[in-house]
């Protein structure tokens, strides 16, 4: 799959050090785009900014940070002049804790990353998309912000939260050139799922068990459909959910 469109756009894209984030931050630089990537962790940047010179640059810090956030995209703006396209992909799980056992700290922590973070890097970026008139925003959800299951409280909460937000702000923009929709991935291969795959990998082989499509997805698939949520091919959606979770949430 390959999109003309995308070149010399720019995307930045939140937790782009590993699993989904960079998977799409390498499938929009093989589309031609600049890719501007923000983690807290630097190994998997420096990877890709080895790989494309020119074309990738890269902030460490974290999401909840608003003074790391504000260099991120003056550096990312700095050297592109513009962000196109924003990927919210950032987050954290929560060990599927119920109410009753997470803490304070978890709590805050998940809130932190997957939903303070989220409006943190909106509304940092998305002042100067609506000055050009234009702009797109994704946002990673999951089916745990479409049914219980997916995650422990805390989770759960937060990635329901970024749905409604999701909504809210393509609702309060979108006359504004502003065009903002979510993705809700289900099992993805990925690191921070890692633990679903230690020892006999029980856990990794019920998950692929109950879901539909009898497997786990890669992050390239995720990565694939960004690709299309964020092109003008898709230009009329907005507010939309769209789960790849290999038929989960049918059941």
């Amino acid at each position: 799959m390959m999109f003309e469109e995308y070149n010399g756009k720019v995307v930045f894209v939140t937790g782009a050090a590993s699993g989904i984030g960079q998977a799409q931050a390498q499938r929009f630089l093989e589309n031609g785009a600049c890719v501007f990537g923000f983690d807290k962790q630097e190994e998997g940047l420096y990877d890709l900014s080895a790989l494309h010179k020119e074309r990738f640059a890269y902030y460490v810090g974290s999401v909840s940070d608003k003074e790391a956030v504000a260099a991120a995209v003056n550096q990312c703006l700095a050297q592109f002049q513009t962000i196109d396209i924003l990927l919210n992909t950032a987050g954290m799980l929560d060990g599927y804790t119920p109410t009753l056992d997470t803490d304070e700290a978890l709590w805050d922590a998940v809130m932190d990353t997957n939903v303070k973070g989220l409006y943190v890097v909106t509304n940092a970026v998305l002042p100067r998309m609506l000055k050009r008139g234009k702009g797109v925003v994704v946002n990673i959800a999951s089916i745990a912000g479409l049914v219980a299951g997916g995650g422990g409280a805390a989770y759960t909460a937060s990635k329901h939260a970024i749905i409604g937000y999701t909504k809210q702000l393509t609702y309060d923009y979108s006359r504004s050139g502003i065009r903002a929709n979510a993705i809700a991935p289900g099992a993805i291969k990925t690191p921070m799922n890692q633990a679903d795959f230690v020892g006999d990998g029980e856990t990794a082989t019920w998950v692929a068990e109950e879901t539909p499509a009898g497997r786990w997805a890669t992050p390239k698939e995720v990565a694939d459909l960004t690709l299309f949520v964020a092109s003008n091919a898709a230009d009329y959606m907005h507010g939309a959910v769209l789960p790849l979770d290999g038929g989960w949430t049918v059941k």
